[in-house]
């Protein structure tokens, strides 16, 4: 990936209205919610998940009958390579990109906005970076990664979480259910105050 000019990689930026448990990987999301939250298939995640362009950071499968839990982090990044995806940028073009933003250990995904021409993917920190890159008619399109956490927060307000030290076989139905309402309460909770 390539980053234009001065970027400051010291900016900390906190993810928008997203909770501590969210955040620090006490809650995940199994991969059947992942799919509805960012809009892929189950294929697709199961194929990058193996392929390891996103791997999942709360408890990844460990053998047969086993569910892989995402981070909220990893569905912002789910949801990215989905829009890469979806601009014709290849599958080559967006792991490197992913590893860049790996690499480097970004903390403040929302601040960034990723730019591209379809082939190569421009990493931007600040407008001024975003405006230079469009007056070089380098940039054809961006992603603002903050954008992508507001709509996956949207999309999870009516899906289960699931603790990430819970059970790693398949729950039963009153466990699921329980689950549920402990985090519609959860929310309605945060919602009030």
């Amino acid at each position: 990936m390539h980053e234009p000019q001065d970027s400051d990689p010291g900016a900390q930026l906190s993810e928008p209205g997203v909770s501590a448990t969210e955040s620090d990987g006490s809650v995940g999301y199994r991969g059947v919610t992942a799919c509805h939250a960012v809009g892929i298939s189950y294929r697709q995640l199961d194929y990058w998940a193996r392929t390891t362009l996103v791997v999942p950071s709360v408890r990844d499968a460990s053998g047969s009958g086993t569910q892989r839990l995402y981070s909220f982090r990893d569905l912002v990044v789910l949801k990215v390579v989905k829009r890469l995806l979806d601009a014709g940028v290849s599958l080559q073009n967006i792991r490197k990109a992913i590893e860049a933003l790996r690499s480097r250990g970004v903390e403040d995904l929302a601040g960034i906005t990723l730019i591209s021409d379809g082939t190569t993917v421009y990493e931007c920190r600040s407008p001024e970076e975003v405006v230079d890159l469009l007056q070089g008619g380098q940039g054809v399109f961006g992603i603002a990664i903050g954008g992508a956490f507001k709509e996956i927060q949207g999309s999870l307000s009516h899906l289960p979480a699931e603790p990430a030290s819970g059970p790693a076989e398949p729950a039963v139905a009153s466990e699921v259910e329980s689950v549920a309402d402990e985090l519609a309460a959860r929310r309605a909770r945060r919602r009030a105050g």
